[in-house]
């Protein structure tokens, strides 16, 4: 259900997205304003700096330390890590109850607490997602109730793809932020593909002074006649990574950063040819790549290669503490390999069978590397061909199928079928869309995603880590494109991964549409240029760039 239930058993719609667990409304408000003090117990002090720095942005308020006594008119906001809530709820869910005199919010642990004053913001309404005072004087206004609340999934994403159009720091930042107001807790940073390398790496300086740069760009799809002629690139220094890391740790939220191994890397082959088939191509002659599509120019299967990519990781290892480090592994052609002398020669001296053998040897090599340095591979689920990796998490995006094959084989998964969640998809079938690609995907049909396969037993459905949406960004050049395709569909992606919803078929989409009513001022606040219920506005539209629509259902596989 999206709406609460009072005590007496009536029902008051909440607005909060996503849904909890469980809302109890009771009587009255509490109204907080410049006196009320902040009561941040031990494990709270990222939340508490957070709540200074946005809600008393939006307020005005300084929101000090103090206790009960402290507070006078103003009341007082209490955050504590609770052994009983963490027991009840685990290290994410929190207990929040707002009273005529305050709040108190109880997090299972410092990440349950940073929810709850997730939800705490929302409650207060829309202004308290803006970085300034609208009316500075203004009466605030908290509703009593007591929610109960735990995400449904561990691991609750967006994939970001930053090589295909480069996403400045401050607008990775941005998106941290706009995570976190959804309870999502993953970013995976797609940092390296045919189009560009948008990670330094102080050993291999080329990549980024040769590879993080294109000399044009294709506008639209691939079989658009049209170009961007200005060069485009950019990346991130190391620092830049280090300062994106602590800004989402403050946040509870993990950067799984992806490395493409052993397609996806003409940006990598342009900045170091030695790292292509050499025997079958000039890769000297290869540019970073400024078109669209699967790219033939692949990593040669060379002890050099393997080499050159601990090396990159190593330094990736150093910035990046998540326990999973994504290596791609997907859309590999082989034909450079089948027409190798050298790569034939070492399927036979390494005794892999074929080219897929080939494939699999690249992603055993370095999950077994990840595995000796305390991390977990994760790979797109082409990891499968050839054997699957024996410690390796798979991202199903091909379909179901792929994460099917490795819940029942005791792989973990993110399932993040292109089907349903891949949110370069067009939202509506109107000419009007920008750059229309893929399947319709509405926002109705996000909420309706259900991530977890009914095949699979109970022990196999364990294996679904979570999901995650991906945001492949070969037609979002600025960031008035990126929020367009992203939001309001994010919101919906983010319920489904947080909270505990029927099947698809039973879900209350009229009550979640009703709650969006109330969540775009919020999104308006943060300045999100989402696409409306009715359309995109005049400039969200790109008369003249060719898509790629696909027409009909997309196939449930």
């Amino acid at each position: 259900m999206d709406d609460a239930v009072t005590p007496d058993g009536a029902r008051t719609e909440t607005g909060l997205i996503p849904l909890p667990r469980d809302t109890r409304p009771a009587d009255g408000a509490f109204r907080p304003g410049p006196g009320t003090v902040l009561d941040a117990g031990p494990g709270t002090e990222t939340t508490a700096a957070w709540l200074r720095a946005t809600v008393g942005a939006a307020t005005g308020w300084p929101l000090p330390p103090g206790t009960a006594g402290d507070g006078r008119d103003g009341g007082v906001i209490r955050l504590r890590v609770d052994a009983d809530t963490a027991d009840a709820l685990g290290p994410e869910g929190y207990r929040l109850t707002v009273g005529r005199t305050g709040v108190t919010l109880l997090g299972g642990g410092a990440a349950g607490t940073f929810w709850g004053a997730q939800t705490l913001r929302q409650l207060l309404g829309p202004d308290a997602h803006r970085r300034a005072p609208l009316r500075p004087g203004d009466d605030w206004s908290v509703p009593a109730v007591r929610i109960e609340d735990a995400p449904r999934f561990a691991w609750r994403g967006m994939m970001l793809d930053v090589a295909r159009h480069f996403l400045p720091k401050d607008g990775v930042l941005r998106y941290l932020d706009l995570l976190a107001a959804h309870k999502l807790n993953v970013l995976h940073l797609h940092l390296t593909d045919d189009q560009g390398w948008r990670i330094e790496i102080e050993r291999y300086p080329r990549l980024t002074g040769t590879g993080a740069w294109r000399e044009r760009t294709k506008l639209g799809h691939r079989a658009s006649p049209l170009w961007d002629e200005r060069p485009h690139g950019g990346y991130y220094t190391q620092d830049d990574i280090r300062e994106i890391v602590a800004y989402a740790a403050a946040r509870h939220i993990s950067v799984v950063p992806e490395i493409d191994i052993p397609g996806h890397s003409q940006a990598a082959i342009a900045a170091y040819p030695e790292l292509g088939n050499t025997d079958v191509i000039d890769t000297n002659s290869l540019k970073v790549w400024d078109t669209w599509g699967v790219n033939p120019n692949v990593l040669a299967p060379t002890d050099n290669a393997l080499r050159f990519y601990e090396g990159v990781l190593e330094e990736v290892l150093a910035l990046f503490p998540s326990r999973f480090v994504h290596i791609g592994g997907d859309e590999c052609p082989k034909d450079q390999w089948r027409a190798s002398p050298y790569a034939q020669a070492r399927i036979k001296e390494l005794g892999v069978g074929d080219e897929d053998g080939l494939q699999s040897w690249f992603i055993r090599h370095f999950d077994g590397w990840l595995a000796d340095r305390g991390r977990r591979l994760i790979g797109w689920d082409e990891i499968l061909e050839g054997g699957l990796a024996p410690g390796a998490a798979v991202s199903s995006w091909r379909g179901y199928a792929g994460g099917i094959a490795a819940a029942q084989a005791g792989h973990d998964v993110v399932m993040c079928p292109e089907q349903q969640v891949y949110l370069d998809h067009r939202q509506h079938a109107d000419p009007d869309e920008p750059v229309p690609i893929g399947y319709v995907r509405t926002l109705e049909d996000v909420y309706r995603f259900e991530p977890v396969p009914p095949k699979l037993t109970p022990e196999q459905a364990a294996h679904v880590l979570g999901t995650q949406a991906n945001v492949w960004t070969e037609v979002m050049e600025t960031r008035q494109r990126l929020d367009y395709q992203v939001f309001p569909r994010l919101a919906a992606v983010a319920e489904v991964a947080w909270s505990e919803l029927p099947p698809p078929a039973d879900r209350d989409h009229a009550g979640f549409t009703r709650r969006m009513a109330a969540h775009y001022p919020r999104l308006d606040a943060l300045g999100v240029d989402y696409r409306p219920p009715g359309g995109p506005l005049p400039w969200q539209r790109r008369p003249g760039l060719l898509g790629r629509p696909i027409e009909g259902s997309p196939p449930n596989v």
